[in-house]
């Protein structure tokens, strides 16, 4: 025998229009939502989405766009949103876009005809500036990369925060000649650059960056060129963990000790910038806070569309191990 609503209803205590505003996006406290939820999955309760979605032209579902599924960033953050969704009763669409604006041009086509009820978008580098063109019919939460001023609400780290971060702790061991590796392919990168090249002159350092397409193996290739060079870095600012893996290889295929030839600091804190030997010092950005405060962005815009646009801005942790060992 199939459950209805109201047998949940009744499992919890509480009336059907509880049950169904705990479920979607409907204002409940948190125990009230706990409740329910418990009801569901005493009950065996399954809610009829294709019914709901012909009802009110609302598929209960959430689109989410990343620009990498492999750079462990997105990986976690989508866990993040992943969770905020199940636990408001309602589904999410994931799509990788590897960077390509095509590709990404395509899923957004899809999260039309899905009439998701709203979106979070990492935006590739070259649709960045094409944003405002766009016409959507749902609210958009972007991540990562906030877009254009005053156009959709967003939830970013503070990158040149970071990178100074990173600056200031390499100077602080001693380090001058600090070089920069930067991803080519984000607004993210570019930040991270613009926050390393300001710290460094600050310090009276001349900068020293180069781009790299944003691969491990990319990284490694740049990485393999630059210790050719006859003036190389004693240091490096590696601008995700991505570019980070590449310039270790590089590293151990060219003989280098880290930190002793090389010190290393870099962007996410990932189980193997742990256990590697050296750890590695990163930047942990707070990706969990990340996707939970999209989730909340987009509920609060569907709540009240006109509220004004807010751009979120989260700081990260520095977490300093043996690869930046005092000069």
């Amino acid at each position: 025998m199939s459950v209805s609503i109201k047998d949940v209803a009744r499992a919890a205590g509480v009336s059907p229009a509880t049950v169904s505003r705990a479920l979607g996006r409907g204002p409940v406290s948190d125990e009230l939502r706990a409740q329910v939820e418990a009801a569901v999955r005493a009950t065996g309760y399954r809610p009829n989405l294709a019914a709901r979605r012909l009802r009110s032209q609302d598929s209960g579902t959430i689109g989410l766009i990343v620009a990498d599924i492999r750079n462990p960033f997105f990986t976690a953050v989508s866990r993040a949103v992943e969770d905020s969704a199940y636990r408001a009763g309602m589904r999410v669409i994931l799509c990788n876009t590897d960077e390509d604006p095509d590709r990404e041009a395509s899923y957004l086509q899809l999260m039309h005809e899905e009439r998701v009820t709203g979106l979070i978008l990492a935006p590739t580098r070259a649709s960045y500036e094409q944003l405002p063109k766009r016409q959507v019919d749902f609210p958009v939460v972007l991540i990562d990369r906030a877009g254009p001023p005053g156009l959709h609400d967003s939830v970013v780290l503070d990158n040149r925060e970071a990178t100074a971060t990173l600056v200031a702790h390499l100077v602080s061991r001693g380090y001058r000649q600090i070089g920069g590796l930067f991803g080519n392919a984000s607004s993210t990168g570019a930040e991270r650059r613009e926050g390393y090249e300001a710290a460094m002159r600050q310090h009276g350092l001349t900068p020293d960056a180069r781009l790299t397409a944003p691969s491990s193996a990319a990284a490694q290739r740049e990485m393999q060129d630059w210790l050719r060079a006859p003036q190389r870095p004693r240091a490096l600012l590696v601008s995700n963990s991505l570019l980070l893996i590449g310039v270790i290889r590089a590293a151990r295929a060219a003989g280098l000790r880290i930190p002793q030839d090389l010190a290393v600091a870099g962007f996410d804190n990932e189980s193997w910038t742990e256990l590697v030997e050296p750890g590695m010092t990163v930047i942990e950005q707070p990706v969990e806070d990340i996707g939970r405060t999209a989730m909340s962005l987009l509920f609060e815009r569907l709540k009240t569309p006109g509220l004004p646009v807010r751009k979120v801005v989260l700081s990260g942790r520095c977490i300093v191990r043996g690869s930046t060992d005092a000069a």
